[in-house]
Order: structure tokens, then C-alpha cells, then sequence
């Protein structure tokens, strides 16, 4: 095993993750490559210096391009805003260095487009993170579709829905302007993420977005608080999605349904332990769903517990990422979701916006 000297860029809830998982990675999974926390950047001196003593960073600075410029970091994680991903990322492929980048890939689909050409001319690893896909259960609903356990997927309907903006009195925020701040932008992309995991491209969506609470205290709401869709998928399955910021006692409400010929299954990641299948399978009186729980049976549970149903959380699925971003780097091989893949869900988006606009179904643009 050897080092490799990781930089952080964002301290905040996504870079402490990232530290996190980049810390704990090399003991949970025997990684051929130990992260050694280099450097960290954050937007002032101060909050660098205490992100880096907080984390047990080597190094920290308040300028992002120093970081990358260091000989020592050779591998970037980008936690920082959207609208910084793209100038971050060309700048750390212009030298060579492997990116893992906090998803949405980028701020605009140029940004995204220019990110996926840099990777790909500089040869080097590159990652979108797209967490919650990685849970030992939807890896699991993962393996099951494309095993045909449940038979030809016949629909599919997702949903990501959290309440965090539902109380109307709550003041304005960053997370009220702009499009890339809204739910379209913020909280879509990882079912997106999810649908194309699941069951692969989308050629067509109708869509239609709206802003419920338009004036907050301290500001006017200029993004959407909900969206919803309905698409077809590339080999002719239906499905729909949904997406909210304003579902009253949803927390985490990142959930999907697949309905199949011979089965079906459902998720939901406020309960992202357990599984629910459905077989067509014996007695009719006898059928139903069966709630399973995940274990060292599932794919990427046994390194973090020897126990079934024990369980793991969020800052789990942050270390299995870790782990794919570097065995990439170790062995030159392509890693998912990659920024191409980053891509891809933004370039649904864009056709969501598009329908939302015109009121028509619009085919998603190729890549």
C-alpha cells in the first residue's frame, strides 16, 4: 500500500464528509491507497485554519488554487459551490490530478460539458458524487434488475422530498435563488442519478415546476419548491418522478418503486436498511412483499458489520464512495458515476426546463 496525498476543497457539510470517509476509507476497506489528509481549502484563512485542525488536515489555506498547484495533493475533492466546479476541475486535470466532485456536476450544462472534456483529454480518474445509490440496499435493487429477478421493468416511479423549506415563515436563504439552488437542481439530480442507475437512459420527459411560497421573510423566492415529471425511458418504460423541498414530515424521502412482469420492489432511505421485494412466485394467498434487511450478504455491508440488520448510515455511503474513487486512481479503470454520468442527469434537467417551459414533451439531448 502506499499514500496519496488528498485536498479538500469546502469545509463545510460535504467537505467534513468527504474528510471523514477519506480518513476511516483505508481501515474499512484495506484500500491499496491511504488517503493522507494534505490540504484543505475554504473561502477565508480563518475557517481554513479551523477545518483543518478540526478534520487533522496537514495544511489549509484560503485559496483553492494553491491547493491544487501543490505537488503533495495529488488526488481533489471539490465540496465547494456549484458555480466553482468547473474552473476547479479544469484546473486540477490541467495538471493530471484525479477529481472527485460533489454533484450537480456543474452549474450550467456548458460547465458540465467543458468538466467532461477536461477529464477525458487528461486521462485522469473522475467522479460525480452521487451518494445515497450506494447504500447496500439499492446496490442490491441494482443487481436484482438487472438479473431480470423481477422480471421486464414495466414502470418506475421516484421521488426525492424533504420538508426543509415547508414552513413558509422560514427566512430567505441561499438555497431560495437561483436554479441551481432550487429543487429542480439541488435535490432532482440524485433520483435522476438513481432512475438511470436503475433502469438506464431516458429518452423523453414532460415536466412541469412551480415556486409555492414566493415571499419569505427577508426576500423573494425566485427557484422552485417542487417539481414533478413524467418520462420514458430509452427501451420504453414509463415512469414518473417528483421533487420537493416543501413535503411536510418528509426528512429524507428519497424513494422509488420498480414494478416488473414477475415482481417488484420498493426503497425508501428514511428506512435505508430494509428493502421490500415482491416475487410472483406460489400460492396466490401466500404473496406479498417481504421486507428484507440488509447484511454481509449485500453488496458493501459486510466491511462496515458482521451483523445482519445492524445496519449502516450516510457517512457509510461516503466511505464506499471514497473507496471506488480510489481504486480508480489505483488501477486506471473508469469509475461510476463518472462525469459523463454527471452529465447525463443534467442534461435531463435541462430537457425537464425545457418541458416545463413549453408545455411539451422534449427529448433528452444525447451526450
Amino acid at each position: 500500500m502506499r499514500e496519496i496525498g488528498i485536498g479538500i476543497i469546502g469545509g463545510g457539510y460535504m467537505g467534513k464528509a468527504h474528510a471523514v470517509a477519506m480518513s476511516a476509507v483505508g481501515a474499512v476497506f484495506d484500500t491499496a491507497l491511504r488517503p493522507r489528509l494534505e490540504m484543505i481549502a475554504a473561502s477565508t484563512a480563518l475557517s481554513a485554519e479551523r477545518y483543518r485542525a478540526a478534520y487533522g488536515f496537514g495544511r489549509a489555506t484560503h485559496d483553492w488554487r494553491v491547493l491544487v498547484n501543490d505537488p503533495k495533493v495529488e488526488a481533489v475533492v471539490i465540496a465547494a459551490p456549484q458555480e466553482t466546479h468547473r474552473e476547479i476541475a479544469e484546473a486540477a486535470f490541467a495538471r493530471g490530478k484525479p477529481v472527485l466532485c460533489e454533484k450537480p456536476l456543474g452549474a450550467t450544462i456548458e460547465d458540465a460539458r467543458a468538466m467532461v472534456a477536461a477529464a477525458e483529454a487528461a486521462g485522469a480518474a473522475n467522479m460525480v458524487g452521487f451518494n445515497y445509490i450506494r447504500t447496500p440496499a439499492s446496490q442490491y435493487a441494482r443487481q436484482l434488475v438487472a438479473d431480470g429477478e423481477i422480471g421486464e421493468v414495466t414502470w418506475f416511479r421516484g421521488e426525492h422530498t424533504e420538508d426543509f423549506l415547508s414552513d413558509p415563515e422560514t427566512p430567505f436563504n441561499w438555497r431560495c435563488t437561483g436554479d441551481a439552488n432550487g429543487t429542480l437542481g439541488d435535490l432532482a439530480p440524485h433520483m435522476i442519478n438513481a432512475a438511470l442507475a436503475l433502469l438506464g437512459p431516458i429518452a423523453q420527459v414532460s415536466a412541469c415546476m412551480e415556486t409555492v411560497h414566493e415571499k419569505r421573510p427577508g426576500g423573494r423566492v425566485d427557484n422552485d419548491d417542487q417539481a414533478q415529471m413524467m418520462c420514458r425511458f430509452a427501451h420504453g418504460t414509463m415512469g414518473q418522478m417528483h421533487f420537493s423541498r416543501i413535503a411536510t414530515g418528509r426528512k429524507m424521502g428519497y424513494a422509488y418503486e420498480i414494478t416488473g412482469t414477475r415482481g417488484a420492489i420498493r426503497f425508501d432511505q428514511e428506512d435505508q436498511n430494509a428493502i421490500h421485494l415482491y416475487r410472483s412466485t406460489g400460492p396466490e394467498a401466500g404473496r406479498g412483499f417481504t421486507r428484507i434487511l440488509t447484511g454481509p450478504a449485500h453488496p458493501d455491508y459486510l466491511p462496515f458489520c458482521q451483523g445482519p440488520g445492524h445496519g449502516t448510515g450516510y457517512q457509510d455511503q461516503i466511505i464506499i464512495e471514497a473507496r471506488d474513487f480510489l481504486k480508480a486512481i489505483e488501477t486506471g479503470a473508469p469509475v461510476w458515476p463518472s462525469f459523463r454520468d454527471g452529465l447525463a442527469v443534467g442534461l435531463v434537467i435541462a430537457a425537464a426546463r425545457q418541458a416545463a417551459d413549453t408545455g411539451q414533451w422534449c427529448d433528452v439531448e444525447k451526450h
